[in-house]
């Protein structure tokens, strides 16, 4: 079979590793473009809202990925939910949220749902994407959020170890929950350290990811 080219197009560098970490375990035949555009993030931090311009913005990108022959795009972004609604509704190619996959997965487990993010805009548009996915599928949902900046800012300054020890303790703290989502790509280092710290189920995005779009392109 010939190999499929995957464009990842990314909003910051901090989402590339893990993801093309979990194409090479999980697909590893797959041929990888990275494309990042990383003003994005701090346009819509100082905007507060996902505006046309940034919508527009992700759909030039989006076109430039077909343009250069990819048959399918994952975008690694989770605060853009809106701006990649209008590239899967535009493009013929299959064109994935970062969350659809574990989002999938966990309203299949839980209703009540603690949302963890570092990047707090992130935090906006997956709790509009589990309300969507809960209200589709005839699910009550209770979500509660939780937000740690300052691991963003660590894992940014390169201490990666900081942000996930950051994260795991936020971690600890949750209660009254059925279930942990992490809502990016960049957060899924703190895994490993978040799980000795709670008996609650943690899901995060890369893997689910990338078992969604090689079943979309392989079936």
């Amino acid at each position: 079979m010939t190999p499929k080219r995957i464009f990842l197009i990314h909003a910051t560098s901090v989402a590339i590793e893990p993801i093309n970490q979990a194409f090479a375990r999980l697909w590893p035949e797959a041929q990888l473009a990275n494309l990042l555009e990383d003003s994005l993030s701090q346009d819509l931090a100082n905007a507060g809202r996902i505006t046309d311009e940034l919508k527009h913005r992700f759909l030039s990108l989006a076109h430039y990925a077909v343009q250069a022959g990819a048959e399918g795009i994952l975008f690694t972004c989770s605060a853009f939910g809106d701006a990649i609604d209008l590239c899967k509704n535009q493009l013929s190619i299959p064109v994935l949220k970062p969350n659809e996959a574990m989002i999938s997965e966990a309203i299949a487990q839980a209703s009540r749902i603690a949302i963890v993010a570092t990047f707090a805009p992130a935090i906006e548009s997956i709790t509009e994407e589990l309300s969507q996915a809960a209200n589709s599928a005839g699910l009550s949902l209770e979500l509660t959020s939780f937000t740690c900046p300052e691991a963003l800012e660590a894992l940014r300054s390169g201490n990666a170890l900081l942000h996930d020890q950051m994260i795991a303790e936020l971690v600890a703290g949750i209660e009254e929950q059925d279930l942990v989502c992490f809502a990016q790509f960049s957060m899924v280092t703190a895994a490993d350290a978040a799980k000795k710290t709670t008996a609650l189920n943690i899901l995060t995005t890369p893997d689910s990811a990338v078992l969604k779009l090689r079943a979309c392109l392989e079936s």
